[in-house]
């Protein structure tokens, strides 16, 4: 997890994190899958998965050049997760960025089974995976 603005009251910070965590332990094999899935669609557009909690908690786009941008205005304290998004193996691993009350939240795991493993095995379209993923997150994480 990384602070964006230190100047900003910790506002359900421990809460929304710890939540995050435990709707990815609860759902990786889908998670994994919807990385694939959506790793498929996008090909080599390089892109990564976040959540983003606000309004509600939801699945967005974060294109690098966003990250870069956004690593620049906060002093470069983004640069790890930045070497891990480079390094990300889509065929092996699961990556995400949670993104809430000014702080990111690292998601990363190599999933057993891999992720295109994953995808075959929960047989669901992308669509179809955001859109059980997202009402579970809806009813996981309480902000």
């Amino acid at each position: 997890m990384m602070k964006l603005d230190s100047n900003q009251p910790n506002l359900g910070q421990q809460s929304w994190q710890s939540q995050l965590d435990q709707f990815v332990k609860a759902n990786r094999q889908e998670l994994a899958a919807l990385a694939w899935g959506l790793h498929l669609q996008w090909g080599e557009q390089p892109d990564t998965l976040g959540i983003d909690l606000k309004p509600t908690p939801h699945f967005v786009a974060c294109p690098k050049s966003a990250l870069e941008k956004l690593n620049e205005s906060v002093q470069n304290r983004l640069q790890e997760i930045l070497g891990i998004v480079d390094g990300y193996q889509p065929e092996k691993e699961v990556l995400m960025i949670g993104i809430g009350f000014d702080h990111v939240h690292l998601i990363y795991f190599e999933s057993n089974p891999t992720p295109p493993d994953c995808f075959e095995q929960v047989g669901k379209d992308v669509d179809s995976l955001l859109k059980q993923l997202e009402d579970s997150m809806n009813q996981m994480i309480k902000l």
